[in-house]
């Protein structure tokens, strides 16, 4: 409909407005049209009566009816010399139903008797006094009836209400056209071209071009242009992040029958008498299931699922000392120092295999950021126990995360840690950790070295609550 339109309803409120601003003006207008009526008749008695004084009344009775009549009143009365005359008289046909004084009349006093006078539709006799012209006497003072003048009134009224309806039709015409021209059509422009863009997202073509020449609506189509232009970015990398994740659910699939071989053949070197083989073999069958576990966790994250954590209670020490070993064993000779300070009672509830693999994550991260500094440096992991839960600390002595990976952090292949890594692991530990209805955040970063804290909270109900 045409009304619900902007250009409609600009259309009726330009109309409605300039009504308004006529109104405003018609009322002033009429009292102004009036006051010059009514001075206009006092001058003309004036002069009827100064014809009657430069006669000597020698005027028969005839002739003062017919000056009455061209004057437009019964009475004249002038005042000179502090003496009040009656000039000219005739029979006055009804009482005197009120006095107009002309010459101190304020304009709020001359609008408001001009809008009685339209509105009172029977004729009255009314007092008229004003300042005779050109100073001949002190005042002049008439009677009239009220006929003609709301006549003349109203017949002007009407005048200027057509003139004012004309003026509001081809006022808003111009601004419509204006308005269709300037604002609407860019505004249809631009849906056109949302609507065009979100049947193709993906395409790069379908991106609004600005071209407005209206500095707000040019605002308006470069902010849609940075938009779509961040969000066929995105799409395109999430098609390619779900062409990953394929990837890497067909490759975790193969690489878990591989090693499941592999742990067979791990099995078997647990028999053997040679003191290093029997250190290293229990390592390497742990290590060999936790990547076959691995496997099988991310191929649920291929199907956009992460397992819930099976809560237990376990001794948090024995934990972090074959997550050490395991780092230990895969530095050999380098530089790189570990330290431990676990209380030995410390039990915590958690998933354990998803708990390592958070440890095993940070601590890793930790380990390559040192050895990539060139220098030795060392891995502190601390725990402390509240009313509220449990903190694992991870804090080392390396050069601190670049500031991609300070901007990106918990982001999956926006930034990693160390050149050429893909985020992954951070962003792998903080899911779990939310799935234990805790948080990982990072305490501090530096040159002094970096720190990240794990939180899991003792409220059975927030744990359970996140990981149904």
């Amino acid at each position: 409909m045409f009304l619900n339109s902007l250009s409609g309803r600009f259309l009726l409120l330009t109309v409605a407005f300039v009504m308004l601003a006529e109104v405003l003006i018609f009322v002033p207008s009429v009292a102004r049209f009036r006051e010059d009526f009514l001075l206009s008749h006092l001058e003309r008695a004036q002069i009827a009566s100064l014809a009657v004084l430069a006669s000597d009344d020698m005027l028969d009775e005839e002739l003062e009816a017919e000056l009455l009549e061209n004057a437009g009143v019964l009475n004249v009365v002038l005042r000179r010399n502090e003496i009040r005359q009656l000039v000219l008289s005739s029979p006055i046909p009804a009482p005197i139903q009120a006095t107009y004084d002309l010459r101190n009349a304020s304009a709020l006093e001359l609008i408001r008797d001009a809008i009685a006078c339209i509105l009172e539709p029977e004729p009255q006799v009314v007092r008229v006094i004003g300042d005779p012209v050109q100073q001949a006497g002190l005042l002049i003072e008439v009677t009239m009836m009220t006929g003609e003048l709301r006549s003349a009134m109203v017949d002007y009224g009407l005048r200027i209400l057509l003139l004012s309806a004309v003026i509001s039709a081809v006022t808003a015409l111009l601004l419509f056209l204006s308005v269709r021209s300037l604002i609407v059509a860019p505004i249809r422009h631009l849906v056109d071209v949302m609507q065009s863009y979100a049947t193709a997202p993906e395409d790069a073509r379908r991106i609004i071009a600005p071209g407005a020449g209206v500095r707000e609506l040019r605002e308006a189509e470069e902010a849609m242009q940075s938009m779509q232009t961040q969000l066929t970015g995105a799409l395109r990398q999430k098609e390619r992040l779900a062409q990953l994740g394929a990837a890497v659910a067909k490759i975790s699939h193969d690489l878990r029958n591989i090693l499941t071989s592999a742990q067979l053949f791990a099995d078997r070197m647990e028999s053997s008498e040679d003191p290093a083989v029997q250190r290293a073999a229990p390592k390497l069958v742990n290590s060999i299931s936790r990547a076959v576990s691995l496997c099988e966790s991310t191929l649920a994250f291929g199907k956009a699922e992460e397992p819930a954590p099976r809560l237990q209670h376990i001794q948090l020490a024995p934990l972090v000392f074959d997550v050490v070993e395991s780092e230990r064993l895969a530095v050999g000779n380098e530089d790189v120092s570990y330290g431990e300070d676990i209380p030995a009672g410390m039990y915590l509830r958690a998933d354990p295999e998803q708990l390592y693999r958070v440890l095993s994550n940070l601590i890793r991260n930790a380990r390559q950021a040192i050895l990539a500094s060139g220098k030795g440096g060392e891995i502190c992991i601390s725990a402390d126990e509240t009313d509220e839960g449990w903190t694992i600390k991870v804090e080392d002595t390396g050069p601190g995360l670049p500031p991609k990976a300070r901007e990106y952090l918990f982001q999956a292949f926006q930034g990693g840690t160390r050149k050429g890594g893909t985020g992954l692991g951070l962003a792998i530990s903080a899911d779990l950790v939310r799935g234990h209805g805790g948080r990982l955040d990072m305490l501090h970063t530096g040159p002094e070295g970096t720190a990240f804290a794990i939180f899991l909270p003792k409220a059975v109900a927030m744990v359970a609550d996140v990981a149904e």
